[in-house]
């Protein structure tokens, strides 16, 4: 058990995470900025032939108009070959994913629906065709400096910075794209996103006191899916105007259908469901904005693909139990099974369950521990790794280590019936085999 104390909650923003999730918000911001900027410039441009016409400066206009004319050609082909390159880039990001997909898992598709770069670039590739575009629609056809009336010097300008620009964040993509096609970085990647979720955690002291009696419970109203993320803050705020306790029912991660419990009430009576909206966000996946098991669920699924008779890499099956071994030595201290979040003045308001250590252990080493029996480096590996976990847990937390220990010893004896074999594959080697 673990109290958040005395400090509020913090407020969520799962609207922020969701857009993350998404694809298509940061081109549309983009492209709308690019309307603003072109609306800007042209404005600009305007002002500028405006103040040269007001001091007759017509030999200053007549230049500006040859160079005008020099660079619409530039415009013209900037235009044109951004598209080209708009191709390239969805045509890498295709192949990125697929490949991804087949040869890890699924699950690691939405590092490259979230990853920054491939939607900054995307997304200045648009705004610089669109932006193009507009400034060909300011060029006129009028030479004569006493009837120009606008001229797109600083569009050209700003149009040429966009190119220059675009240049730049392609270099950076494909650089960014080829480190996500290795296994590597992808870890990584899982690994961070799994350890913020983990900074996320509340942290505080054991134990608390009792709920009052349970006197009533809420059922889900919406689409049938997998429970993402909850508004704390609002929960406990709704909880504490209603002078009850909030149990949530279900775990992040599980699967909700309409007209099951997702609230038990502690108490007295439920709050409204005005009080309650956007309290709990329900999608189609699950996501690591909230959820801690995901992360692991990923590392595992990786490693039984790396494992499995079509792939046969057990080598990169011992770069995810590095990683779960990484996360497990963190968690092995933290208070984890259930949270209780408390209001400003201490009262406990929502009370949320969390995986528990022994889950996270399960999680992260029962799938591959049973494919592992006859892959020495891989045992091995997974050998060492409980054996550096075991030091740092407590004796309330060795059961799970000194459990899956002995299964892991017992399949390989099981599974390799040479001694001097099982030997090999029962000697405990952080590199597997190296």
């Amino acid at each position: 058990m673990s109290d958040r104390g005395s400090r509020p909650p913090r407020a969520l923003s799962p609207l922020r995470e969701h857009l993350r999730e998404t694809f298509w918000f940061a081109p549309a911001m983009t492209l709308v900025v690019a309307c603003v900027l072109w609306f800007a410039a042209s404005a600009v441009d305007e002002q500028i032939v405006s103040y040269l016409r007001e001091e007759q400066a017509y030999e200053e206009i007549q230049d500006l108009v040859k160079v005008a004319e020099d660079t619409k050609q530039i415009v013209v082909t900037v235009s044109s070959a951004m598209m080209t390159f708009i191709g390239v880039v969805f045509s890498i990001s295709l192949v990125a994913v697929q490949m991804a997909s087949g040869q890890l898992t699924p699950r690691v598709v939405r590092i490259f629906v979230r990853s920054r770069i491939s939607k900054l670039t995307l997304s200045v590739f648009l705004a610089t065709f669109v932006f193009s575009l507009l400034v060909l629609s300011s060029y006129e056809s009028e030479t004569d400096p006493r009837r120009v009336t606008s001229l797109p010097f600083v569009q050209s300008v700003l149009t040429a910075l966009l190119v220059g620009l675009s240049l730049l964040l392609f270099i950076a993509y494909v650089s960014s794209t080829l480190r996500l096609m290795q296994i590597g970085p992808v870890l990584d990647h899982i690994t961070r996103d799994t350890f913020r979720v983990l900074g996320r955690m509340p942290a505080g002291r054991p134990g608390g006191e009792p709920l009052p009696d349970e006197t009533g419970r809420i059922l889900y109203e919406g689409r049938a899916g997998v429970l993402r993320d909850v508004n704390v803050a609002r929960l406990v705020r709704a909880a504490r105007r209603q002078g009850v306790v909030l149990r949530l029912v279900p775990r992040l991660g599980d699967f909700v259908v309409p007209g099951t419990p997702v609230l038990a009430v502690h108490g007295g009576a439920a709050p409204g469901r005005h009080a309650l909206r956007y309290t709990v966000s329900v999608g189609v996946e699950r996501t690591l904005h909230q959820d801690l098991a995901f992360g692991l669920r990923q590392l595992s699924d990786i490693a039984l693909r790396a494992l499995s008779a079509a792939t046969n890499d057990p080598t990169t099956a011992v770069q995810c139990l590095d990683r779960i071994v990484q996360f497990l030595a963190a968690a092995v201290r933290l208070p984890l099974g259930t949270v209780h979040h408390r209001d400003r003045s201490g009262a406990v308001r929502l009370v949320q369950e969390v995986p528990s250590w022994e889950d996270l252990v399960d999680l992260g080493f029962e799938e591959v521990r049973r494919c592992a029996a006859d892959v020495p480096q891989v045992s091995r590996r997974l050998l060492a790794g409980i054996d550096d976990l075991l030091p740092l847990a407590g004796p309330d937390r060795r059961g799970p280590l000194v459990r899956h220990r002995t299964l892991l010893v017992q399949a390989v004896e099981h599974a390799v019936p040479d001694a001097d074999e099982r030997g090999f594959s029962l000697l405990p080697d952080r590199q597997g085999i190296g």
